[in-house]
């Protein structure tokens, strides 16, 4: 019986762990729309899998089941491989919360394919131009430095400058989760990015990227200010600053931070600065409840002068 086609995601892509903060992710990158749909898995404190080729998104799901319940990742596909009878067509990878890794090329997989299992990561495609992609982001992982998230990157980038999919570019994902399960889900997302259709699929994932390092250290920058810690806060709103250039809303947030400081010119010369572009910033600030402008009523009257 033919399989059903329905997730030809023929692709390069890398899983890992973080050895330093346990993180766990997937970044991928297809000519096929929507790719971050299909591959990419992950679960804090559990694993990630990445399933490809001609993909049965099953083995995300169920090897994340798998290791949740204390299977390894290598005995979590073993098991899932065992009872599949088209898993020469599939490619899959998977990497534990304890750093071991487990991937499988099947040998019906489009050439080139094949794989590479190094020290807490595999780097997997199908359907290269050359057999030299999964090989290339390997030693671009290695080599690369920075966080999680910086390293899957380079492999990316690594296996397009190989060659890559032999029918080009279309989508890109990344998927990175906290090392421990906080019970919270959402919280525990540290990355989760897709571009489902671009001409330069890596390129857009990049840039996503650092707005998502910006609010991050947008949040962290708030936490700082409500628990009255204006150097931290400082520091943080900066990072955050710097990653999306004149991006408004990061300046906002910043200008609220330092009144709620009592910071209040510097506050208030920030909040001016906006309203030269949009004045818009200006009527949100007088919008805003006590708990974020705890002086609130000596402030409006100024705040509200931004707009004469």
């Amino acid at each position: 019986m033919r399989p059903n086609t329905d997730s030809l995601c023929h692709t390069y892509s890398i899983v890992a762990r973080d050895a330093a903060t346990g993180q766990l992710g997937v970044a991928v990158q297809s000519h096929h729309p929507a790719v971050g749909a299909v591959v990419t898995w992950a679960e804090a404190g559990v694993g990630a899998v990445a399933t490809q080729a001609l993909a049965d998104p099953s083995y995300g799901k169920l090897g994340l089941d798998l290791m949740r319940a204390g299977k390894s990742a290598a005995t979590a596909l073993a098991g899932l491989l065992a009872s599949d009878s088209n898993r020469e067509i599939r490619q899959v990878a998977m990497v534990d919360a304890r750093g071991g890794v487990a991937a499988h090329t099947g040998n019906l997989t489009v050439a080139e394919a094949g794989h590479w299992v190094g020290e807490g990561f595999s780097a997997q495609a199908n359907m290269m131009l050359k057999n030299t992609v999964w090989s290339a982001m390997a030693k671009a992982y290695e080599a690369a430095e920075g966080d999680l998230a910086e390293r899957m990157l380079a492999a990316l980038d690594a296996a397009e400058q190989e060659g890559g999919d032999i029918r080009g570019r279309q989508s890109a994902a990344i998927l990175i989760v906290a090392g421990q399960d906080s019970g919270r889900p959402w919280y525990d997302s540290v990355f989760n990015l897709r571009v489902d259709d671009a001409s330069e699929p890596l390129v857009e994932l990049r840039r996503l990227v650092g707005v998502r390092r910006a609010h991050i250290h947008l949040g962290a920058g708030n936490q700082a200010a409500m628990r009255g810690d204006a150097s931290a806060s400082e520091r943080e709103y900066a990072a955050a600053e710097r990653l999306v250039g004149n991006n408004p809303e990061m300046r906002f947030w910043h200008a609220i931070a330092l009144l709620g400081l009592g910071n209040v010119d510097r506050g208030l010369g920030l909040l001016r600065e906006i309203a030269q572009r949009d004045r818009n910033w200006i009527t949100l600030a007088l919008r805003l409840p006590e708990m974020f402008l705890a002086n609130r009523s000596e402030l409006e009257p100024r705040i509200r002068a931004l707009l004469e």
